[in-house]
C-alpha cells in the first residue's frame, strides 16, 4: 500500500496537508475574491461610469462564492501535484466546499478529493470519466459533511465576538480586535463572521482596526524574507498567505495578535471608531475597512488621524519592536515568514 501511495503522489504528510496546502490555498483565495473585492472597491469610487460599472461587474463575479471556491480548489489541487484531469475536477470540488462551509471547507472538499482522485488516476480505461467522477463525487460529498461542523464553529466563534461585544470598552476592544484578527488570517471567513453578526457601531470599528493591525504586522514582520511584493501582497490583500507558516510556527503569531491587542481600545476607548459589517471583517484589504470607516463616520482630520494611527502606525510600531526582540530571542528566523506570491 505505501509502495502505491508513493506511486501515485499521495504522500499522507501533515506538513504538506496542513502547511504547503493552505499555503497554495490562500493563493487561490488571494487571485480570486481578495482581488475581486479590489477591483469592486476602485470601481466604486471611479468617476468615470461606463469603466465603474465593468470593474464592479468584475469584481462581483470574482467574490461568487463559487468563483472563489473554485480558485481554491484548482490551488490545493495543483499545490498536491495532481494530474490534469483531477485538477480540473478539484475546481468543482473547491465550489462546492465553499456554497457548504466557506473557506475552510473548500480547502477540505478539495484536499479529500484530490488525493482520492489521484490514485484513481490513470488506472482504468474509463480515466477519463471515472477521475473527474471520483473526484468531483467526493469533493461533494466531503464539503457537505465538513460544512455542516464548520458552519456550528462559525456560528459558536460568532457568538464569542458578539458577547465580547457587550463588555466593557476596553476589554471588549482588546477580545473583538484579536478574535476577528485572529479569524482574518486562519482559513475562516472575517467577514462571513461580521457579515453573519451585523457588527455596527464601536463594536466594527475594533474589529476592523483588529483585522488591519494583523494584516500590517504581518506585512512589517516578513519583510526581510518577502521585500515589497510580500508587504503588499498582505498589508492590501491578505494575511492569509502567512498561514502555512504559521501552523509551521505559532510563535510568528503573537507580534500581530498583541499589535490586534493594542488597537483594540484605542479604536473604542480614545478613539471611538465606528465601522459597518462590511468593513468590519476586511482590515487593510483593498483598504475596505477604511474606506467604510470614512463612510460610516464621515471625513474629517480627526477621523483620518485615529484610521492613521490605530490601522498603521501602532501596528507598525508594535510590530518592529516585537519583531527585533524575538529575532534577537531566535523565535523568528530569517525563512520563517517566506510566502510564495507565484
Amino acid at each position: 500500500m505505501r509502495a502505491y501511495l508513493e506511486k501515485k503522489g499521495v504522500s499522507l504528510s501533515p506538513k504538506i496537508y496542513f502547511i504547503d496546502s493552505l499555503s497554495y490555498m490562500a493563493l487561490g483565495l488571494f487571485s480570486s475574491l481578495i482581488i475581486g473585492l479590489i477591483i469592486q472597491t476602485v470601481g466604486e469610487r471611479l468617476p468615470l461610469a461606463f469603466l465603474s460599472t465593468h470593474l464592479i461587474e468584475m469584481g462581483d463575479l470574482l467574490m461568487n462564492v463559487l468563483i472563489w471556491g473554485g480558485a481554491i480548489g484548482v490551488a490545493v489541487a495543483y499545490g498536491l501535484n495532481a494530474p490534469p484531469l483531477v485538477m480540473f475536477a478539484a475546481l468543482f470540488s473547491g465550489a462546492l466546499g465553499a456554497e457548504a462551509g466557506g473557506p475552510a471547507a473548500s480547502f477540505t472538499a478539495a484536499l479529500i478529493s484530490t488525493e482520492l482522485g489521484k490514485l484513481i488516476s490513470k488506472e482504468t480505461s474509463l480515466d477519463i470519466i471515472l477521475t473527474p467522477l471520483v473526484t468531483i463525487v467526493t469533493g461533494y460529498t466531503a464539503g457537505s459533511l465538513i460544512g455542516i461542523p464548520i458552519s456550528a464553529f462559525l456560528e459558536g466563534f460568532g457568538n464569542i465576538i458578539n458577547w465580547a461585544t457587550v463588555q466593557e470598552p476596553v476589554l471588549m476592544g482588546i477580545l473583538v480586535s484579536v478574535l476577528m484578527g485572529v479569524a482574518l488570517t486562519a482559513p475562516i471567513s472575517s467577514l462571513a463572521i461580521s457579515l453573519m453578526l451585523s457588527l455596527e457601531g464601536v463594536a466594527a470599528g475594533a474589529a476592523a482596526a483588529g483585522c488591519a493591525a494583523q494584516m500590517i504586522s504581518f506585512a512589517v514582520l516578513s519583510y526581510k524574507d518577502n521585500k515589497t511584493g510580500g508587504i503588499i501582497a498582505q498589508a492590501i490583500g491578505t494575511s492569509m498567505l502567512q498561514i502555512g507558516n504559521v501552523i509551521k510556527k505559532p510563535v510568528t503569531m503573537i507580534p500581530p495578535v498583541i499589535a490586534g491587542a493594542a488597537v483594540g481600545p484605542l479604536a473604542t476607548v480614545v478613539f471611538t471608531l465606528e465601522n459597518n459589517a462590511a468593513g468590519a471583517g476586511m482590515g487593510t484589504s483593498g483598504f475596505v475597512g477604511q474606506i467604510m470607516t470614512v463612510e460610516t463616520m464621515g471625513w474629517s482630520r480627526e477621523v483620518g488621524i485615529a484610521i492613521l494611527v490605530t490601522h498603521f502606525s501602532v501596528p507598525i510600531i508594535v510590530t518592529i519592536i516585537l519583531g527585533i526582540w524575538f529575532r534577537r530571542k531566535g523565535w523568528i528566523k530569517p525563512g520563517d515568514l517566506a510566502i510564495e506570491t507565484s
